[in-house]
């Protein structure tokens, strides 16, 4: 599958992105995109340029990782002409639900989605603003397939390229916006 890996033209939205050394914890460098978010030309650049990548490949659903997928997919929902479903921690949503347990560094983390937000065959891409080791992305496509999604992509705003994480998502088309290597 092939692997978009640049954002085009989106390199000038890095410096709309504030870089908080030691968040969360010593040593981590936090790439806040809030300040990236309240500007009202980089937000529609950003999602101008998410959905221009997936504007011919016919999604109908964007599926939204929280909590940050929440910003970004219903705008590129509506862009796309597609629906728009949430993929949520455990106890959030209200009706029937299917989860998918994953191993993390330490320990495990579980993701849920409504157990009739997928048709089978439906074409989705799953999107958040974030790609770092690949773990919750991979376990949001196990999640997606286990309905019977046919994934077409998953999108982000910022990959963390040191961390390998695309290495987990090789057979899907995965684009990122923005890519930053520490």
């Amino acid at each position: 599958m092939q692997q978009a890996t640049r954002g085009g033209n989106c390199e000038h939205l890095k410096k709309l992105i504030r870089e908080v050394p030691d968040f969360p914890k010593k040593g981590i460098l936090f790439y806040d995109i809030t300040t990236l978010l309240r500007d009202k030309v980089g937000f529609a650049t950003l999602i101008d340029a998410l959905s221009e990548h997936y504007l011919n490949s016919n999604i109908d659903l964007v599926l939204g990782i929280e909590a940050r997928g929440f910003i970004f997919g219903p705008a590129l929902a509506y862009r796309l002409n597609a629906g728009f479903d949430p993929i949520r921690k455990p106890g959030k949503l209200p009706a029937q639900t299917v989860r998918w347990t994953y191993q993390l560094e330490y320990g495990s983390d579980t993701l849920e989605i409504h157990q009739d937000a997928v048709s089978p065959g439906q074409r989705v891409i799953i999107v958040d603003d974030l790609l770092a080791t690949g773990g919750t992305a991979n376990a949001c496509v196990q999640l997606a397939k286990s309905l019977g999604a046919n994934i077409a992509g998953l999108g982000f705003v910022v990959e963390l390229d040191f961390l390998k994480g695309r290495d987990k998502l090789k057979q899907y088309d995965v684009f990122s916006l923005l890519h930053y290597d520490k």
